[in-house]
């Protein structure tokens, strides 16, 4: 029984070892001398936020995100909301820079409609700062429905309908 005992404690004591060593070896485990780690718990966690190796509340709430201009200034932003605002939006994203319109179709033929999709590539106001696409879908009488790109002069008229709108707004702004 005894001779059991002293094989458990030898075992114990063996893993506690190698256990150990696997720690430090792994740089979990670092030695620090005490004259540089300050003694009041409060003094040791404000350095460790410092040195960002802690989490603070305040630090959670602050945004040092990107620097966005309210869309409101943005005249090409406003000339496409203003271009095309007959249409219903599905999606409008001024971070990520694309306005989506739902399908959108006339009076005359039920069964066509058109999806329009503004890229903005630039906040200037220029010719290639927007990248427009326009979807057109047919659909026949069992509701079979095909989506293509639709190239037409639409995607030009809109293009130059918005940097004519944007050139006036960017006018009155410095004026």
């Amino acid at each position: 029984m005894i001779r059991l005992l002293k094989f458990i404690n030898l075992k114990t004591i063996i893993f506690i070892l190698i256990f150990s060593q696997f720690f430090y070896s792994c740089g979990i485990y670092k030695s620090v001398d005490a004259r540089s780690v300050p003694a009041q718990a409060k003094d040791r966690a404000r350095k460790n936020v410092e040195e960002g190796r802690g989490v603070s509340l305040q630090n959670l709430v602050k945004r040092n995100g990107g620097n966005f201009e309210f869309s409101s200034s943005n005249p090409l932003w406003r000339a496409t909301l203003e271009t095309i605002d007959f249409i219903p939006f599905s999606t409008v994203d001024y971070s990520g820079g694309i306005i989506i319109t739902d399908w959108y179709s006339d009076t005359t033929n039920k069964n066509e409609s058109l999806k329009i999709t503004v890229r903005f590539l630039s906040n200037e106001v220029r010719a290639d700062s927007l990248k427009i696409t326009v979807h057109k879908k047919n659909c026949d009488k069992n509701n079979n429905c095909s989506t293509n790109i639709f190239n037409s002069k639409i995607n030009q008229e809109l293009n130059q309908a918005i940097i004519k709108k944007a050139a006036l707004l960017a006018n009155q702004i410095k004026k």
